[in-house]
C-alpha cells in the first residue's frame, strides 16, 4: 500500500485472500475516503499510522485474523462514519475515546475477545445509528443513558456476560428496529417502557434471567415481526393482541410459568390456581432450567465461538430491509460504478439506478443532481438531507402503498436515496405501452391504492405531508401490481395547524393545481387536484401534457366535452360516477373539494358496491 498514490480516494481489496500485516504506509493515503479489506486473512495489529488519513470515512476490516488492542489512534479520524472490526481476534478494552469521533454513525466490534466493562464514555455515543458488541466477554450493566440514543436503529449486545436490570430508559429508543440482548445474565422484569419502541421489528431477549410477566404494553408494537423471550423465568398470561396475534410457540420456549392460548405452546390460564403453589413450582423448575441453560451456554461458547458464519450474522441484524446508512462505496458496488446498463430512468431531480446490495437486496437508487452553488450551501432548509425534521418524517412514514426509503447516502457533492425496488415499473408504462395491459378492475385497484396512500400522507401522520407531484410516472407497481407512490423529492411538510404553505418548487404542468402554478400555494388540495387528473388519465389513456391540452383546452374540459356527445349511453355507470368524482377533485379553489378519505370510499363503492364502505374505511386507516 505504500506505493499507492496519495491522491487515491477509494481502496477496495475485499475477498482477495490477502495474507500478512497492514503496512504502516497506509497513513500516507492522505486523501483516502474508504478502505475496504474485509474477508481476507490479514494478521497483526492495526497500524498506529492510520490516524494520518484524516479524510477516512469508511474502514472495513471485518472477518480477518487481526489481533491486539483496538488502537486509540482510530479516535483521531475526524471524518470516520463507519468502523467495522467484527469477526477478528481483538482483545482488551473498548477505547474510551470513541465519543471524540463525532462523525461516527456505525460501529461494529462484535465477534472478538473484548473484555472488561463497557466504558462509561461509550454511552455518550448518542448519535450512533448501528452498533454491535455481540459475542465478546463484556461484563457489567447497561447504563440508563441508553435512552439518549434517539437515532439508534440496530443494537446487538448478545452473547456477553452483561447483567443487571434492563433500564426503563430503553423506552427512549423510538427509532430502534432491531434489538438483541440475548445470551446474557440480565435479570428482573421486562420494562413496561419497551412498549414505546414504536419502530421495533425484531426483539431477542432469550437466554437471560428475566423474571416477570410479558408487559401488555408490547401489544402496541405494531411493526414487531419476530420476538424471542425463550429460556427465561417469565410467568403469567401471554398477551394476544397486536403483534402477538402472529406469534408462535417458538417465541416462548422454556418459560414454564407462562400461560395463554394453545398456539403459544403453554398451559391454559386458569383463575382457580393456587398462586402460592404456582410460584413455588415455578421457582424450582426455573432454577433447574436456568442452571442447565447456563451450562449449555458455556459449552456452546467454548465449542463454536468462532464458527458462526457472516451470513448468519447478517440475517439476524438485517433480517428485513431496515433504515440504515449506506456508504457511497456500497452504492458504487451495487450499481457497478453507476453503469448506464443499470439506469432505470432520468427525472427533473436526477437519475435512478437499479442496484443489488451486498445482502442481495434489489434496490432503486435515486441520485440527485447537484444544483449550481449547492455544494457550498449548508443552510438549505429545503434539502431533506440537511433538515432533521424532514428526514425524521421520511424515515417514519409507513404505509403499504408508499415506496419505502431504505437509506440515504450524503457526502460532499453526492446525495442519494436508496429505495424499495418495484419490478413492474411505473403506471405510466402500463398505460401507454402496447406490451402491457390493465383491465378495468385493476385500474380501480390502483386508484384505491393511490387514494389510500395520499389519505395517509394527509391525515395519517402527525405532520401532514403534501406530495406535490402526483402523476403516473410516480406511481410504481410491485410484483403483484399493487401501487406504491414514489418520489418525495419536492414533498412539503405542513406545520402543526397549517392548512397550506408556499413553495418555489414547481410540480409537473398538467397535473398541477392552478393556485400551485400561479401563486406557489401548496396544500393537501393540491394533491387532490392531481389525483382527479390521474383518475381521468387512467380511464382515458390521454396524457394531460399532450400538445392538444396546451392549446386552450385542459384535460377536465376535454373529458367534459365527451359526455354531451353520448358517451353516457355506452359507458359503465361506475365509470360515469368515477368521472363525476374526478371533476369534484378539479373544482378549482372550491372549499368543498372532497378529502381523500371520501374519495377512497367512493372508489371502493364503485368497484364493490355500496356495502364496501366499511372495507374502505379499514383500508384508509391501516399503515404498513
Amino acid at each position: 500500500m505504500g506505493n499507492l498514490s496519495s491522491s487515491l480516494q477509494y481502496f477496495d481489496a475485499s475477498n482477495c485472500k490477502i495474507l500478512g500485516n497492514i503496512p504502516g504506509e497506509i497513513g500516507n493515503l492522505s486523501n483516502i475516503f474508504a478502505i475496504d479489506l474485509t474477508s481476507n486473512r490479514l494478521t497483526g495489529f492495526i497500524p498506529w499510522e492510520i490516524h494520518k488519513s484524516k479524510k477516512l470515512q469508511y474502514l472495513g476490516l471485518y472477518q480477518n485474523k487481526l489481533h491486539g488492542v483496538i488502537p486509540n489512534q482510530l479516535c483521531e479520524l475526524p471524518s470516520l462514519f463507519t468502523l467495522d472490526l467484527e469477526d477478528n481476534n481483538f482483545s482488551g478494552r473498548i477505547p474510551e475515546c470513541f465519543p471524540n469521533v463525532t462523525s461516527l454513525r456505525e460501529l461494529y466490534l462484535g465477534f472478538n475477545m473484548l473484555s472488561s466493562v463497557v466504558p462509561s464514555s461509550f454511552w455518550d455515543l448518542t448519535y450512533l445509528l448501528h452498533f454491535s458488541l455481540a459475542r465478546n466477554n463484556l461484563i457489567g450493566s447497561i447504563s440508563p443513558q441508553l435512552g439518549n440514543f434517539k437515532d439508534l436503529i440496530i443494537m446487538d449486545l448478545s452473547g456477553n456476560q452483561l447483567s443487571g436490570d434492563i433500564p426503563a430508559s430503553i423506552g427512549g429508543l423510538t427509532n430502534i428496529q432491531n434489538l438483541s440482548l440475548a445470551l446474557n445474565n440480565f435479570q428482573g422484569p421486562i420494562p413496561e417502557a419497551i412498549g414505546n419502541l414504536v419502530s421495533l421489528e425484531f426483539l431477542d431477549l432469550s437466554a437471560n434471567n428475566l423474571t416477570s410477566i410479558i408487559p401488555k404494553t408490547m401489544e402496541s408494537l405494531r411493526y414487531l415481526k419476530q420476538l424471542n423471550v425463550s429460556q427465561n423465568g417469565l410467568w403469567g398470561e401471554i398477551p394476544n393482541g397486536g403483534p402477538f396475534a402472529n406469534m408462535s410457540s417458538e417465541s416462548f420456549l422454556l418459560n414454564p410459568g407462562l400461560c395463554g392460548l394453545p398456539k403459544f405452546g403453554v398451559q391454559q390460564c386458569t383463575q382457580g390456581h393456587n398462586k402460592h403453589f404456582d410460584k413455588l413450582l415455578i421457582a424450582v423448575v426455573v432454577s433447574i432450567v436456568l442452571s442447565l441453560a447456563i451450562v449449555a451456554f458455556t459449552l456452546t461458547v467454548m465449542i463454536r465461538r468462532r464458527k458462526r458464519s457472516s451470513e448468519e450474522v447478517k440475517e439476524e441484524l438485517l433480517a428485513s430491509v431496515t433504515w440504515r446508512r449506506i456508504s457511497l462505496l456500497e452504492l458504487q458496488r451495487a450499481t457497478n460504478g453507476f453503469d448506464d446498463c443499470n439506469l432505470l430512468g432520468k427525472g427533473s431531480f436526477g437519475r435512478v439506478y437499479k442496484g443489488v446490495l451486498a445482502d442481495d437486496t434489489n434496490v432503486a437508487i435515486k441520485v440527485f443532481d447537484e444544483l449550481e452553488g449547492e455544494a457550498d450551501d449548508d443552510d438549505d432548509d429545503d434539502d431533506i438531507f440537511g433538515n432533521d425534521t424532514e428526514c425524521e418524517v421520511l424515515r417514519n412514514l409507513r404505509h403499504r402503498n408508499l415506496i419505502k426509503i431504505i437509506s440515504t447516502c450524503y457526502t460532499t457533492g453526492f446525495k442519494a436515496l436508496v429505495l424499495e425496488f418495484m419490478p413492474n415499473g411505473s403506471l405510466h408504462k402500463w398505460l401507454y405501452s402496447h406490451n402491457y395491459f390493465l383491465d378495468i378492475f385493476k385500474r380501480f385497484d390502483i386508484l384505491i391504492d393511490v387514494a389510500s396512500a395520499l389519505e395517509y400522507l394527509h391525515q395519517g401522520y402527525s405532520i401532514p405531508v403534501v406530495h406535490c407531484d402526483l402523476k403516473p410516472s410516480n406511481v410504481l407497481l410491485d410484483g403483484d401490481l399493487v401501487a406504491h407512490i414514489a418520489d418525495f423529492g419536492i414533498s412539503k411538510f405542513l406545520g402543526s395547524g397549517d392548512s397550506m404553505t408556499r413553495t418555489l418548487t414547481l410540480a409537473t404542468i398538467g397535473y398541477m393545481a392552478p393556485e400551485f402554478g400561479m401563486e406557489g400555494i401548496v396544500s393537501t388540495k393540491s394533491d387532490v387536484y392531481s389525483f382527479g387528473i390521474l383518475v381521468m388519465e387512467v380511464f382515458t389513456r390521454r396524457n394531460p401534457t399532450e400538445e392538444s391540452f396546451q392549446e386552450g383546452m385542459s384535460m377536465k374540459q376535454w373529458v367534459t366535452t365527451l359526455v354531451p356527445e353520448g358517451v353516457t349511453k355506452y359507458a359503465d355507470a361506475n365509470l360515469m360516477n368515477c368521472n363525476n368524482m374526478a371533476h369534484k377533485c378539479n373544482d378549482g379553489r372550491n372549499p368543498g373539494i372532497p378529502p381523500l378519505a371520501d374519495q377512497l370510499l367512493e372508489l371502493c363503492d364503485f368497484l364493490l358496491g355500496e356495502s364496501a364502505s366499511e372495507f374502505a374505511e379499514a383500508e384508509a386507516g391501516v399503515g404498513m
